[in-house]
């Protein structure tokens, strides 16, 4: 095989058409000229925006250093504020947690749901309602009649409101010191308010009984007191597992503390290889 030449540069260069070459140079001196004369206009112009720059610079500073000192100065008040205000707030935080412990803030939650567990049985729990069907687009404007409207404390003989006081009275004393016995009291009343809600206060509350025969489209309904006494109930139950079995109910005794103080003492290096021997 005999491999083709190829053609140089320089023979490529020559062939492109002499006006083409010409053209080029052509624009290029006028481009050349055209900077040169332009020069002498961008370097005075260059000089008399920074002139303009400094003189504006001079006039400006003095009579913008004023607000700008004022600025600075609001900002550092304005940290410094802040900084007291959020020192404020941890001793403030300090000595409320000192105050409201975990023991004191779950009986409170048992005082006041057993004062609201006592209160519900005077609230309406239950109603019956006459024609609802034909008051249903008129739930805005008009509400239908009701009829046969009884207290919480009708449906079971106001077995809640003992239950309810002696709750309260549980929360006190768990409020004063520790009492397991008494959270398991608390947990007792809650599950007996829970059960007597939803097996006697529920069924009752949605028995029309003889208004269905006396009026026509009479259906029962469940009032704000029901569902009061069914929260108060519930808050008991749940305030009185959490004081059972929260964590700092566990107490140690001074022995274990020295116990576990010396398992942390560090262990002295020894000082020499004789220490060492005597010592294994």
């Amino acid at each position: 095989m005999i491999a083709a030449k190829r053609p140089r540069i320089g023979a490529r260069l020559r062939a492109i058409p002499a006006a083409a070459v010409k053209l080029t140079r052509r624009i290029d001196r006028a481009a050349d000229r055209g900077l040169e004369r332009a020069h002498p206009t961008v370097r005075r112009i260059a000089r008399s925006s920074s002139a303009a720059a400094t003189a504006t610079l001079t006039w400006l500073g003095p009579r913008a250093r004023p607000p700008a000192a004022l600025f600075f100065r609001a900002l550092a008040a304005a940290d410094a504020a802040t900084r007291r205000s959020c020192a404020f707030a941890v001793r403030a935080a300090t000595a409320a947690s000192a105050v409201a412990t975990p023991r004191r803030a779950i009986a409170a939650t048992v005082v006041l749901a057993g004062l609201l567990l006592a209160a519900s049985q005077f609230l309406d729990y239950r109603a019956v309602e006459i024609g609802q069907v034909g008051y249903a687009r008129l739930a805005d404007v008009a509400k239908p009649p009701v009829v046969d409207v009884r207290t919480a404390g009708d449906a079971h003989a106001y077995l809640l409101l003992p239950l309810g006081l002696l709750a309260t009275f549980l929360g006190l004393a768990c409020a004063r010191r520790e009492s397991p016995r008494a959270a398991l009291g608390i947990v007792a009343i809650g599950l007996l308010s829970v059960a007597v809600i939803l097996l006697v206060d529920r069924p009752a509350g949605l028995d029309e009984g003889a208004e269905t025969a006396r009026f026509a489209g009479a259906s029962a309904v469940l009032d704000d007191g029901f569902y009061a006494e069914l929260a108060a109930a519930g808050g008991l139950l749940i305030a009185g597992l959490l004081y059972y079995a929260r964590p700092c109910r566990i107490r140690i005794s001074s022995s274990g503390r020295a116990a576990s103080a010396r398992r942390r003492r560090p262990r002295r290096p020894d000082s020499s290889p004789a220490r060492v021997a005597r010592s294994r």
